[in-house]
């Protein structure tokens, strides 16, 4: 290990830290420095976005086209490329749906549902404009937090934390850390790449994606707000967190994913030890030490500027050509289901007498939000705001944002991604997440009002 390793361990992992973790302050609220710079991306890009996304959605299906039935031997001999394009048949339908929506919202041709700034339009020059700002710069920069040590550093000091509560590796912090303070499918692009490289079995990515992938506090203030609650946003958002760790404890113990296999992606070998030597067991500060030794190790195999952002820029074209094709085709048709037909209000009827159990007023009215958000996170908020109940909007609020999966987001980006994770799995997941925080949030929304 070279001198400078401690060194460039530090210097490296702040300035990821920096980008990816530090709060600041903004008109809207607290937000992070790579939110900051997708913004502002956003703002100069903002009329071409919607055909620059259109364009990247047809590459991605002519390009999986092209290598499915053609198969030239630039592709067959690029493994980037073969990631990239070489998906099964159900994949290669949906990039295709994707393709047909995305050309029909921007061109606004078709029937109007499908492009209505409810369905294809809230996705094509809502959403995606978004997700593809911040996958260029979380992408770009995120081998700060994976290749110079800070997660070797976390996950040897926070073993003993993580492990026991949520079954988890100790580096899995880290993700629901850049979640937390920034975006949720920032912490799923890290969990992704993690789960790639051999750190996370499918069981732990699954986990992690499915429970840690956190909604940011800038969000959460605009679910308040939309719920006409902003004056209760400090008890909104203690609830919230309370809900959200207790069923961090209890969904790791229960299938779906509890059943996932503890094998790693194409067939590796666990590529993490998290345990503490016993030389460092009989010094101080063991953990520490242990944690800033592997840092420093895994900072020295890392000192090419070339090398990082080749990796980095990958990422980006990664989560650009695999991931917005399904935000498009799962989050379009789900946004057409809650708009356009009674299903949501049907999935929802069990949750009446559950919510008339727990004397939560205007139940009827409340039971539909509670399954509309696993279409688009922002929608239980937008029914909510015609009832009257200041509790009943409360509940809501904090159900929504504790429910975590919802299709136009996270959820598209869990399934564009290689964690295993099935449309099945995020519903029953939905569902369970649903039903474990319902009961926490409503007896403190019982003590509130």
């Amino acid at each position: 290990m070279e001198p400078r390793s401690p060194l460039k361990f530090i210097i490296f992992s702040l300035l990821g830290i920096a980008l990816f973790m530090t709060p600041i302050p903004t008109a809207e609220g607290f937000t992070i420095p790579i939110a900051v710079l997708s913004g502002y991306v956003q703002d100069i890009l903002a009329g071409a976005l919607p055909l620059i996304l259109m364009v990247i959605i047809f590459i991605s299906f002519a390009g999986t086209l092209i290598h499915k039935f053609i198969r030239p031997h630039i592709m067959d001999k690029s493994a980037f490329l073969q990631r990239l394009f070489d998906v099964s048949l159900f994949w290669l339908f949906v990039r295709a749906a994707a393709a047909v929506f995305a050309v029909i919202t921007y061109f606004q041709i078709g029937p109007e549902f499908l492009w209505s700034e409810g369905t294809g339009g809230l996705l094509l020059e809502g959403l995606l404009p978004t997700l593809f700002t911040i996958f260029l710069f979380a992408g770009l920069f995120l081998p700060l937090l994976l290749n110079f040590g800070l997660l070797e550093f976390f996950g040897g000091l926070l073993t003993k934390v993580m492990r026991p509560l949520f079954t988890l590796p100790g580096r899995s912090s880290i993700d629901s850390l850049t979640s937390w303070l920034g975006d949720g499918t920032i912490g799923v692009i890290l969990t992704n790449k993690q789960y790639e490289e051999g750190y996370y079995s499918q069981r732990e990515a699954a986990v992690i994606g499915t429970t840690f992938s956190v909604v940011s506090i800038t969000f959460s203030l605009v679910v308040i707000e939309e719920v006409g609650l902003t004056h209760m946003f400090l008890p909104f958002y203690g609830t919230v967190i309370l809900a959200g760790f207790i069923t961090a404890l209890i969904m790791p113990r229960i299938p779906p994913l509890s059943w996932k296999s503890n094998k790693y992606a194409n067939n590796m070998e666990n590529q993490l030890d998290e345990t503490i030597p016993e030389t460092y067991k009989e010094k101080s500060f063991s953990s520490i030490r242990f944690g800033f030794d592997l840092a420093s190790r895994r900072a020295s195999r890392n000192s090419s500027p070339g090398a990082f952002f080749a990796q980095g820029s990958k990422t980006v074209l990664d989560m650009w050509l695999a991931v917005a094709p399904v935000v498009m085709a799962f989050g379009t048709v789900a946004t057409i289901i809650a708009e356009f037909t009674p299903i949501f209000a049907w999935l929802g009827a069990p949750f009446i007498p559950l919510l008339q159990l727990m004397n939560v007023p205007e139940a009827a009215a409340a039971a539909e939000t509670l399954v509309v958000g696993f279409a688009d996170m922002f929608l239980p908020a937008i029914f909510a705001s015609d009832i009257e109940s200041e509790m009943t909007r409360f509940i809501i609020a904090c159900v929504s944002v504790t429910q975590l999966i919802f299709l136009s987001e996270v959820g598209g980006v869990l399934l564009g991604s290689k964690i295993p994770v099935t449309l099945r799995d995020l519903f029953i997941i939905f569902i369970e997440r649903t039903l474990i925080s319902l009961p926490i949030i409503v007896l403190i929304a019982h003590l509130l009002f």
